[in-house]
């Protein structure tokens, strides 16, 4: 798969469509019941899928280890991406911390294109990084809110541990560890019972959600004018360091050149689907033209044009 089959894949075109509709400021639009059914779809389809996964995949010291890895590295990456964003980007407490999510989940497309890249130059990853790909989806989005959260008034009689519940007990966290821990136990063979629901219909679903994503976008970003030089700037730059500390942990753990290149992908991609998805219903005040319009129109090109090469090459100079 090419970088352009990529872009030109129908998910990336409806948002495009979406986009464009907005820019040629078309009164095209989905109800928003419909827009937070499908944000429960997606979140239920992707926590499922990736609990079947990891039940698929068994468990062995190599993929624990880089499990655990991907998950402190997904827990972690939000802070550096918060505190850019705070200081270099300038974006407020709540902007920044929604931002800061996505560039500690992962992107799906992007490590499958990364995965097949690999796989033609001959250095394919072993099968288990999909389970760790499963695993780096969710931490980061505790992160996120964590921090955009935490800056927010409560009332003064609250208890401390007040924030840590709404962190935890978020509709959308819940949603997806649950659904998550549904896929773990009930595994491959009792899945394909409702595979029609949750794996045929999700590509058709994600389409129409990535639309209401493009229309959202452009609406914002024309409206608040918040996408600057230097959040794109950052859109870049973050998928470069996070990269790098993917790459100097894969090193580190011994593993070979071709999962040391998917790991590095994993941890220099932005999500654009369950991230979104999350922050469109736990943080509906956040912007989500400076979001996804990061995430999405700067980092997603950037990391299958340039980053996917780059990383393939140093892994195969530090660990081949």
């Amino acid at each position: 798969m090419s970088a352009v089959d990529t872009l030109l894949s129908p998910v990336i075109l409806f948002f495009v469509l979406g986009a464009l509709a907005a820019a040629v400021r078309s009164d095209l639009s989905v109800p928003e019941p419909i827009a937070k059914g499908m944000s429960l779809y997606l979140m239920a389809a992707i926590g499922l899928k990736g609990g079947v996964q990891v039940s698929s995949a068994g468990f062995h010291p190599e993929m624990l280890s880089a499990g655990l890895a991907g998950v402190v590295l997904s827990f972690a990456l939000p802070f550096l991406a918060f505190a850019l964003l705070r200081s270099w980007g300038g974006l407020d407490r709540l902007n920044s911390g929604a931002v800061a999510a996505h560039y500690g989940s992962v992107s799906i497309v992007t490590f499958v294109t990364a995965s097949e890249a690999l796989s033609r130059a001959g250095t394919p990853p072993e099968g288990y990084m999909v389970a760790v790909l499963a695993l780096m989806e969710t931490p980061a989005i505790l992160t996120g809110l964590l921090l955009a959260q935490s800056g927010l008034k409560r009332s003064p009689d609250a208890p401390g541990s007040h924030l840590w519940r709404e962190v935890f007990l978020n509709g959308s966290v819940v949603l997806l560890l649950g659904a998550f821990a549904v896929g773990l136990i009930v595994g491959k063979d009792k899945y394909e019972a409702i595979a029609p629901v949750f794996t045929t219909g999700f590509s058709g679903v994600l389409c129409l959600f990535l639309l209401d994503m493009g229309l959202i976008a452009v609406r914002r970003l024309r409206e608040s004018r918040a996408m600057t030089l230097r959040l794109a700037s950052l859109g870049i730059a973050l998928p470069l360091m996070n990269g790098s500390f993917g790459l100097a942990i894969g090193v580190m753990l011994g593993l070979d050149a071709g999962t040391v290149a998917a790991f590095a992908m994993l941890a220099a991609s932005a999500s654009y689907i369950a991230v979104p998805a999350a922050m469109r219903m736990a943080l509906p005040k956040a912007d989500p033209g400076i979001y996804l319009s990061m995430s999405l129109a700067v980092t997603f090109p950037f990391n299958i044009v340039v980053g996917i090469p780059l990383f393939a090459a140093l892994a195969a100079r530090f660990a081949g």
